[in-house]
């Protein structure tokens, strides 16, 4: 039987910690670059990790979206400028006591954060996000897509897929779980309508005048949420996840370049400008291979904790960000942790220097980081 020193020395030099290998992109982000966030709730939780350190982020501009189909409904209406009109909304109409209640408007295309009290507004609402949202998107120099679930609820009167049911009555709808191939139809949909978006801003008159015009790179990037949709039961959740990655990676291989058997997380699409596009981050093998305990979950035990957000973002900026950026980072931490101490006395003679410092701290950290915007 070895002795204890013996059993010490193997335990401390085994290996309790399964890790992810990511390599590094052959691209970077910094900040100069404008991020969008497409998803479920990670990719909210996930682009407010950015947003919070100063990164210039566009995140669900039609609220939180879960499956492919509705995703690539979205980005289509984006991509084609569409005009929402009367046909795209209705009233929450319900029956209680024998009596008729409306309620507010909504579009099945959309979160309830877009819908409104009226109809006129509710469409104002859309319109306005989809202007904002394609304005953003023409300049952007990454999207991550963030699929959540392969499960989809389809209109049981025409077939559509919603992206919210608005908690309708359930009789409406059909729910399924797509196939790798519906689902990579939508992906690529997803690929062709952000490119489009891309290429013909870089062609525009407008986008010569522009900074960002300049620049012709562009990003997209799939990932999986680590989250379990447990409401559809263990193993038919673990279906819908391999859904998921069973059709990103068909997407991947079809847009590839010729010859290309780059393994996932590694760019192998290109455009026809000759960046790379296409690539993959393994969010959900970190958090099932390297986060695997239930510590790094909230209290429900189905969504992350703070820690595993911040963990994966860590990753992240390993993967995509350079040494530099990732110092300009912890310059913008250090200084939103100054920024973000509670004023006692707003009136006080300290509170007026305590801003001066700040105000001043923001113009040493703009002059430092090229793109950084503190809006102090």
């Amino acid at each position: 039987m070895k002795n204890i020193v013996e059993i010490s020395y193997y335990i401390y030099f085994m290996d309790f910690f399964t890790k992810i290998n990511i390599p590094a992109a052959d691209w970077q982000i910094d900040y100069n670059s404008r991020l969008a966030f497409f998803g479920s709730c990670f990719a909210d939780n996930i682009s407010a990790q950015f947003a919070s350190r100063k990164f210039n982020v566009l995140a669900n501009p039609f609220g939180t979206v879960y499956n492919p189909l509705s995703a690539a409904m979205q980005i289509k209406a984006i991509a084609n400028g569409k005009i929402f009109g009367e046909a795209d909304v209705f009233q929450d109409t319900r029956l209680a006591s024998g009596s008729e209640i409306r309620g507010p408007w909504h579009c099945w295309d959309a979160h309830s954060s877009l819908s409104a009290a009226t109809r006129e507004e509710c469409i104002a609402k859309l319109n306005a996000a989809t202007q904002e949202a394609r304005e953003f998107l023409q300049k952007a120099d990454v999207v991550f897509i963030t699929l959540g679930t392969a499960f989809v609820y389809f209109l049981r009167g025409n077939g559509v897929a919603v992206s919210n049911c608005h908690r309708q009555n359930p009789n409406m709808f059909i729910r399924k779980m797509i196939s790798v191939d519906h689902a990579a139809e939508a992906l690529k949909s997803i690929v062709h309508d952000l490119l489009k978006m891309k290429n013909d801003w870089i062609a525009s008159p407008s986008a010569r005048n522009d900074e960002q015009g300049k620049n012709r790179e562009f990003h997209i990037v799939f990932t999986v949420s680590p989250l379990r949709h447990l409401i559809d039961g263990a193993h038919e959740n673990t279906l819908s996840k391999a859904t998921l990655q069973l059709a990103i990676n068909k997407v991947i291989q079809e847009i590839a370049s010729p010859g290309s058997h780059a393994p996932l997380g590694v760019s192998v699409a290109r455009n026809d400008v000759g960046a790379e596009t296409i690539s993959y981050f393994p969010s959900y093998e970190i958090v099932m291979d390297e986060l695997r305990d239930y510590r790094f979950y909230d209290d429900d035990m189905i969504h992350l904790s703070k820690t595993a957000e911040g963990y994966i973002f860590e990753r992240m900026v390993e993967t995509y960000c350079s040494e530099k950026t990732c110092e300009d980072i912890r310059k913008v931490e250090k200084f939103m942790k100054m920024a973000n101490h509670r004023i006692q006395d707003a009136d006080s003679p300290a509170t007026a220097v305590f801003l001066q410092k700040l105000h001043t701290e923001a113009q040493k950290l703009e002059s430092q980081i090229a793109g950084l915007e503190l809006n102090v």
